[in-house]
């Protein structure tokens, strides 16, 4: 079985951050949103995986996952070019899938128990398609799944009256059948070619398509909400075994905080967990809070922030009594203190931006 990782799109819901940052390569507890579905893959056993690039961010996602050899696979690469949707994207893998199974993991999904499951389903059940569910309180944002008798009847991308809760997330297990389907879809409303409609027609065909509901949370890290609902997830697996935690002052550092290397925690502050400091951050008189990742070479004085994450190479200095809260900073941010007081902010803020509160 090979493995497919979907690494385009243009990340409209997250700007600022994604006019200069690819949206999978933004950090969860110090490692990108697509290297979880990276680890998803290598979990089941997958060594030959082909990543997906669009028009945005293409040389930074070969820089950081390069050939592969860091995780003891192999990588290729396919560039997709405009966002023509996900039917498009796995259409172009044809070549490098050949006859092999394959499995699809969208690089900005988090699945927190992971695909074994799935995989065990998909190879017992000898479909030609499985597809993972999951229930959701909004199904008209997703595509749907009706399912009668333990079978898939019909799938309908973001319909205006949803038949069922059961939304497709974004990890599908198939077999080279999928291709020729693919190949004769039509670009939906959106100019795309639909996922769901692909799945539609096989089962007009009489193909075999099987489910799984997931086991675990699943996030889509679409929207500035769910990437911090996804940090909070990814933080509170922190075990207190992994914390890595540097020397420190007794009384400074509770529950569990995973540190990087060279740490310097100064001062009055106080560090609760769950939380992630990265490499050479240094933290002074400040009180981070659970659920706070902060990247590595940031400076963090005289602040409260809490539920909120960091980006690598920023510096936050502010007022005394200053409470940062559910943001989402980006990398090189400046953030200094103006003449006025403030009480609880929240912000998103793009990489190099520079800020006076």
């Amino acid at each position: 079985m090979k493995g497919v990782i979907l690494h385009g799109g243009s990340g409209t819901r997250l700007r600022p951050l994604t006019y200069t940052d690819v949206k999978q390569l933004l950090p969860l507890a110090g490692k990108p949103v697509s290297e979880y579905a990276l680890l998803n893959l290598i979990e089941i056993g997958i060594t030959k995986i082909n990543i997906i690039v669009g028009e945005v961010g293409q040389k930074e996602v070969i820089d950081y996952y390069g050939d592969g050899s860091n995780w003891g696979v192999e990588i290729s690469y396919t560039h997709q070019g405009k966002p023509l949707g996900i039917a498009h994207a796995i259409g172009l893998t044809e070549d490098f899938i050949g006859e092999d199974s394959f499995v699809v993991i969208l690089g900005d999904n988090y699945f927190q128990g992971g695909l074994s499951e799935l995989k065990e389903n998909f190879e017992d059940s000898g479909n030609d398609c499985l597809i993972a569910l999951t229930k959701v309180k909004n199904p008209s944002q997703f595509g749907i799944a009706e399912v009668d008798k333990g079978r898939i009847v019909s799938l309908v991308e973001k319909p205006k009256e949803p038949k069922s809760d059961l939304a497709i997330t974004g990890a599908y297990f198939l077999t080279p059948k999928i291709f020729p389907i693919i190949e004769n879809l039509k670009p939906s409303w959106r100019n795309e070619l639909e996922i769901t409609e692909a799945f539609q027609v096989m089962l007009e065909r009489g193909m075999k398509i099987g489910y799984s509901l997931i086991s675990g949370w699943w996030k889509d890290t679409g929207t500035v909400d769910e990437f911090l609902d996804c940090n909070r997830m990814v933080l509170d697996k922190i075990q207190l075994g992994e914390s890595n935690q540097n020397p420190t002052p007794d009384g400074m550092l509770t529950g569990r905080v995973k540190m990087g290397k060279n740490v310097t925690i100064n001062g009055q502050s106080r560090i609760l967990g769950p939380c992630y400091i990265g490499d050479d951050t240094v933290i002074t008189d400040t009180y981070v809070g659970p659920f706070t990742s902060i990247g590595s070479r940031c400076s963090i004085k005289n602040v409260e922030i809490e539920d909120s994450i960091v980006m690598d190479g920023s510096s936050i200095e502010l007022n005394n009594g200053t409470r940062i809260s559910r943001s989402l900073i980006g990398s090189n941010v400046s953030m200094k203190p103006s003449t006025s007081k403030t009480r609880t902010i929240r912000l998103v803020v793009g990489r190099d931006s520079k800020i006076e509160l």
